[in-house]
């Protein structure tokens, strides 16, 4: 996310994203897990806070998995594959940083850094995947997750072309599609950048 926010992940205001979605609040600890059989694969279905059935995608998540979970594409999807994922709980996903990026163009010439935006904009999308994959729910299914708010943002160290970023992102709160997560953007063990991120589920606008 550029500093101008951008969607899918712009900004949007908390309370008409409450007052505008219409499932009822969950309790993280009353999630029902249930196994169930997918072709040859066996597969963990959680029941999530609309009382959809939640099935987790094998893993490791490759591209053509998460283009489902998140609506982005080039050059705005910043999650190449997803490693973990524990429904209302967390997700583990990572960046390769390439000298091919857009940005790199301009920020900056001599010394190529990942902008800071961007990585809260990649722990913001890994977030989204939680979210969507938690609910039972999918991009195709007509959703959003927009930005609702983002606290405690530190960064640590640069992130430079050759580095892999590896995103983590724990969920702290949820209530009436409203979601808190705390992130960490780290190259090998190293943390590069830490958050709390809040995102809101909407329904898609189809422009006219």
């Amino acid at each position: 996310m550029s500093s101008q926010s951008t969607q899918p992940f712009g900004s949007t205001n908390l309370a008409s994203s409450a007052s505008a979605n219409h499932d009822r609040d969950s309790s993280m600890g009353n999630n029902e897990t249930t196994n169930v059989n997918s072709g040859d694969n066996e597969v963990t279905a959680t029941k999530g806070s609309s009382e959809r059935p939640v099935i987790v995608p094998d893993m490791p998540m490759t591209y053509e998995t998460l283009k489902r979970y998140l609506p982005h594409r080039y050059p705005f999807m910043l999650i190449d594959r997803v490693l973990e994922c524990i429904p209302n709980e967390r997700i583990i996903g990572l960046k390769n940083v390439s000298f091919n990026e857009p940005y790199f163009n301009g920020h900056f010439p001599d010394q190529p850094i990942m902008p800071g935006v961007l990585m809260i904009e990649a722990m913001a999308q890994v977030s989204g995947i939680l979210g969507f994959i938690s609910e039972g729910l999918t991009a195709e299914d007509g959703y959003l997750y927009l930005f609702a708010g983002v606290d405690k943002v530190r960064f640590k160290r640069q992130v430079i072309p050759g580095d892999q970023l590896i995103l983590r992102s724990t969920l702290l709160m949820q209530k009436r599609g409203i979601y808190k997560f705390d992130c960490q953007a780290c190259v090998q063990d190293n943390v590069a950048a830490s958050a709390q991120v809040m995102i809101a589920r909407q329904q898609k606008t189809i422009l006219p």
